[in-house]
């Protein structure tokens, strides 16, 4: 009891600690009542209950799809309504595989050996032993029954490839091993084909995730030689259900009939087979090849040197079948109703389908949010409901594409449009004890301003300390990083403007292999559960500002602060083929926009202390700054795929993860060309144009014009 009294008194004064000062977008009178509501709601979180919420989510193997996953949906659908909730469970018929399917690996010659494809079954971990989980495979693999020679190709980049081309290493006709890292593993299978090879092979090496890292499991947190990193493939030049791009993948049986492309119409579907496997099998191979010894930099952590090729004496026989279909995912939808703009939503959200358990990812994220919605259910019957909506959503069939988001995204894009306020991610958000985050501009100061008034695990400082304590710079703060892809934010931001967030608590993990499961995260990976309730409170102070603000509190002038970093990058790029290009026109834009924010912020403030701005001003400029980000929305979408409509961001289209700051020009910069500048620079005018007279507007209002 002393201790958490201690731990109460600690949250006290980390949450009233700037009591003199209103925070961003209340005013006087209203920040002291959203003080004691955060107070309140601090308390509430709590390591049993998130705890409990995990160990009942990962019970067992629940694949998108599976009725295993339904399960797992039933639950978390209780789990919300017993906390306040309403809940939708939107349906969708989406072309994936059917189920794992078939695989075989084996050494042909210079002898015969299969090779092992699922992981091991360790003493004391119960999960492992299980007989629904099933052997490591990539989702949207090719089909196909090949005996070939080996090639290996690093990470397989397209600089990989590339590289091998220079050194006159051909892949063609041959069986290809590349290491997970370095990109998305669709592109690694999409450079691959492109270069001749009929198949792949992808493991986890021990250097990137293994013993030089540290102790494996189950004496500790890394790779052992027989974990396997399951993960999809697919690699379109648009995202969601692959035949009906742009469009929502309703049912097939449902009121609405959608058209579908036949499979045979989508360009870019996988065609050669692909499988993933441990480092121990993946010894097999590698120790047995023969040609040239690879570029140093492509040395990896086994115990011996890699070649390049295998020779004729080794060869590799992989086989994989991998039926596709229509499968029904749905996902879970949980809202609490705001009190005075219903029609304005904050959505939090994770997927919670997994390969396996699923422990971390997703489904430490998903404990996390049926936590955080036991509290804000707590605070709605204490009477304490919040101003505007709050949705937390939980998405199915992710790990195949990120799909579910994207369909509910496609077919609610006009409501959101006009009601969408903000996302916030937390994919795997529980996984270790090391706070980071990556957002939107509009976004970072909400993020850094809820760390400094949630404490720490165990410690008397504040998430934030803990947090910058790992700053290069601590003056300057924590570094926030750029969303890219690779989750759920990417429909909210990349394809129709809404300002999105993903952070959590993070360390390593058996990250997409079967034993990312309760028993490891009991034991090794975050045995005292306290990852889950500290993000909870993060989150929930994010959405609770956002939710009960007089306006809503986007840090505007950030916009002005980042284009500028991010042109001179595009610049940089260019400047390297194209030594006239200039983007001064452009950074006298943002400078100006970096102006006028920052003219907007002021006069804010000062309007939300004399407490003289009117309901219908508010509901005005509310308006207005959700649709700041949507300046940014351009229909012709990208060069590389138009469902990728944000000039300011997206995924880079060669990893499929990294962030793509001003994506076009960074596109252009990859193709060494210059065609498309001109036309790129009037459409970033264009839009920067849009956002400057947004805050304009807004500048307008306050001043009573």
């Amino acid at each position: 009891m002393k201790k958490t009294t201690t731990l109460m008194l600690g949250l006290y004064l980390l949450v009233h600690a700037a009591q003199g000062q209103s925070l961003a977008g209340f005013s006087t009178a209203r920040s002291v009542e959203e003080r004691q509501i955060e107070a309140m709601f601090l308390k509430l979180p709590e390591s049993a209950a998130f705890k409990a919420h995990l160990r009942e989510l990962t019970r067992e193997p629940h694949l998108a799809g599976s009725p295993a996953n339904k399960r797992v949906a039933d639950y978390m659908e209780q789990a919300m309504r017993k906390a306040g909730f309403s809940v939708e469970r939107p349906p969708y018929d989406l072309y994936m595989p059917l189920n794992e399917g078939e695989i075989e690996l084996e050494l042909v010659t210079p002898i015969r050996k299969p090779l092992n494809i699922k992981e091991y079954i360790i003493e004391g971990d119960p999960f492992s032993a299980d007989p629904n989980a099933k052997h490591g495979w990539n989702s949207y693999s090719g089909s196909g029954d090949h005996t070939a020679e080996i090639v290996y190709a690093n990470y397989g980049t397209k600089e990989d490839f590339e590289e091998l081309a220079k050194l006159g290493v051909s892949v063609k006709g041959k069986i290809v091993i590349a290491r997970y890292g370095g990109n998305f593993r669709g592109y690694k299978a999409k450079f691959a084909e492109a270069a001749g090879a009929v198949g792949l092979i992808i493991y986890t090496d021990p250097e990137d995730s293994g013993y030089m890292r540290g102790l494996v499991y189950p004496e500790g947190k890394m790779f052992n030689e027989s974990t396997i990193q399951r993960g999809s493939l697919l690699t379109l030049d648009y995202t969601g259900d692959p035949l009906t791009p742009f469009e929502p993948a309703l049912p097939v049986d449902g009121a609405k009939k959608v058209n579908r492309l036949s499979p045979e119409e989508v360009k870019g579907l996988h065609r050669i087979p692909v499988t993933p496997i441990g480092y121990g099998a993946a010894q097999e191979i590698l120790g047995r090849m023969s040609g040239a010894a690879v570029p140093e930099s492509w040395q990896g952590g086994l115990p011996f040197t890699y070649r390049l090729e295998g020779g004729p004496k080794l060869t590799v026989r992989l086989k994989v079948e991998q039926p596709k279909g229509m499968v029904r995912v749905e996902n879970v939808i949980g809202t609490l109703v705001g009190s005075e703009f219903p029609d304005e939503w904050i959505i939090v959200g994770s997927h919670y389908d997994a390969w396996e358990f699923g422990a971390t990812d997703p489904n430490s994220g998903t404990a996390m949010l049926l936590t955080l919605a036991d509290a804000l259910g707590e605070l709605a019957r204490q009477g304490y409901r919040p101003r505007r909506t709050i949705k937390i959503a939980h998405w199915d069939a992710e790990e195949h594409g990120i799909l579910g988001s994207t369909e509910w995204v496609e077919q609610y894009r006009a409501e959101l449009d006009q009601k969408g306020v903000a996302y916030f991610n937390a994919d795997g958000a529980c996984s270790g004890l090391s706070f980071g985050g990556s957002a939107s501009p509009s976004l970072k100061s909400l993020l850094v301003e809820a760390t400094r008034v949630v404490p720490y695990p165990k410690s008397d400082k504040s998430v934030y300390d803990h947090w910058n304590e790992r700053s290069a710079n601590k003056a300057e703060g924590p570094g926030i990083g750029n969303l890219g892809g690779g989750s759920d934010h990417l429909p909210f931001y990349a394809h129709v403007g809404i300002p999105s967030l993903s952070a959590g608590m993070g360390g390593p993990t058996m990250y997409h292999s079967a034993y990312d499961n309760f028993h490891w995260y009991e034991t090794v990976g975050e045995p005292d559960f306290v990852a889950g309730p500290t993000v909870a409170r993060v989150m929930g102070i994010m959405a609770l500002r956002m939710a009960n603000a007089d306006a809503l509190p986007f840090d505007v002038a950030r916009y002005g602060k980042d284009l500028k970093m991010h042109l001179q990058t595009a610049e940089k790029a260019i400047k390297t083929y194209a030594p006239a290009f200039s983007t001064q026109q452009l950074a006298g834009k943002a400078d100006a926009l970096l102006q006028r924010a920052a003219q907007w912020t002021a006069l804010l403030s000062q309007k939300l202390e004399s407490g003289k701005l009117s309901k219908t001003q508010l509901a005005t400029l509310n308006q207005t700054l959700i649709s700041l980000e949507r300046s940014f929305i351009d229909d012709k979408g990208m060069a590389y795929g138009a469902w990728y409509r944000s000039l300011y961001a997206s995924s880079d289209p060669y990893s499929g993860y990294a962030s793509w700051m001003l994506p076009g020009f960074l596109f252009e910069a990859s193709l060494g060309s210059t065609r498309q500048l001109p036309e790129l620079e009037q459409r970033h005018l264009d839009a920067f144009q849009r956002l400057d007279a947004k805050i304009a507007r807004m500048i307008q209002i306050l001043s009573g014009r």
